[in-house]
């Protein structure tokens, strides 16, 4: 039997985990996400540009698929140097720009917001601090109303930022079914919690692991990239976001006994192709961490993380990240670091 991982009583990082179903049945009752959804239908943008960096970054991914399946509109990803190092912002003028950030106090997204203002686009801020720079300068702001998250890793101001997206989607496309998945989030994230015994206890596997690959595809593009931060950042582990079709184009050369995957592989459209990834990745003898709801594919798992049943796939990343992010923060408990103040690391990351 394998000894629990040393998970400090008072962790931070863990009560804020534990926060999220709370955190997400508040911002779901939230009236300000239909008014913004309303000024953007007013606006009519031929498409729209997400301004992020680090987790808020990952947000935006998820928005890609959301706004593209859902709505029909391409998203595209700012490269905020543009605006900063170059001073050569791009047109605007026909998108809506939305900048995300915990904080707020981006100078580099907030430089974006400033560029699309001055060239008439509609500007929206999604932060979780109403007094900050982003949330005074945008047209429209939406508070995630997370509560103070004083842990370095971010955990319940990402999952709040995914479904103030998932919400202004249902908004946007004025689909009551989209709604009433939404109203079972709170109860999904609730159950994803009961992940944390088993993970606690099987943890210790880990603690000499230095790579891994993260694999997801479609909406849980950005739960791999997200996992893969945290995997990062609380274990100081090199840890590779692909998605399954990336993989396939190189990466998986990489591959060989006893090698680390983490996938994500909630049940809908990309299940197929993932169950065949990883079905090929266990032949070639890799260690595999399976994210799923799917019995097939916790079959072919060495460490099973069953999501609860009946999840949306639409919303599947706010759900799946959690087993990621009790993962990151007990690798990082067996391996001895700092879960609340990783090392080289401060809450507010201000680049320009």
């Amino acid at each position: 039997m394998t000894n629990a991982a040393p998970r400090p009583a008072n962790s931070v990082l863990e009560g804020e985990i534990r926060q999220q179903p709370d955190v997400i049945a508040n911002l779901i009752n939230s009236p300000e996400i239909a008014q913004v959804a309303a000024a953007l239908r007013a606006a009519n943008p031929s498409h729209i540009v997400f301004a992020a960096r680090g987790t808020s970054d990952n947000a935006a991914r998820y928005a890609q698929y959301l706004f593209g399946i859902h709505l029909g509109l391409p998203v595209t990803l700012a490269a905020p140097s543009i605006s900063t190092l170059y001073q050569s912002p791009p047109r605007y003028r026909d998108a809506a720009v939305i900048g995300i950030s915990q904080s707020g106090q981006a100078p580099d997204v907030l430089q974006v917001l400033h560029d699309a203002a001055a060239q008439g686009a509609l500007t929206v801020a999604i932060t979780n601090n109403t007094d900050s720079p982003m949330a005074q300068h945008a047209a429209h702001h939406i508070a995630l109303k997370a509560g103070v998250e004083q842990s370095v890793a971010a955990t319940k101001t990402y999952t709040a930022q995914l479904t103030a997206l998932a919400l202004l989607t249902a908004h946007l496309a004025e689909d009551a079914a989209l709604h009433r998945d939404l109203a079972q989030l709170p109860a999904w994230m609730a159950q994803a919690l009961s992940i944390a015994p088993l993970l606690a206890e099987r943890a210790e596997r880990f603690r000499f692991m230095s790579h891994c690959v993260v694999l997801g595809r479609g909406y849980n593009y950005a739960t791999a990239f997200e996992i893969a931060l945290k995997v990062k950042e609380l274990t100081y582990v090199i840890a590779e976001p692909y998605s399954s079709a990336d993989f396939r184009h190189g990466p998986k050369a990489m591959i060989e006994e006893d090698f680390p995957i983490i996938a994500v592989m909630p049940d809908g459209a990309t299940l197929p192709d993932m169950l065949a990834l990883v079905r090929d990745m266990r032949e070639r003898g890799a260690d595999l961490t399976v994210i799923s709801a799917n019995p097939e594919a916790l079959e072919l798992a060495h460490l099973a993380l069953p999501m609860p049943q009946g999840v949306s796939e639409w919303l599947s990343p706010i759900v799946a990240v959690v087993a990621g992010q009790f993962l990151a923060m007990d690798i990082a408990a067996v391996k001895g670091n700092a879960l609340d103040a990783p090392r080289n690391l401060t809450k507010v990351t201000q680049t320009r």
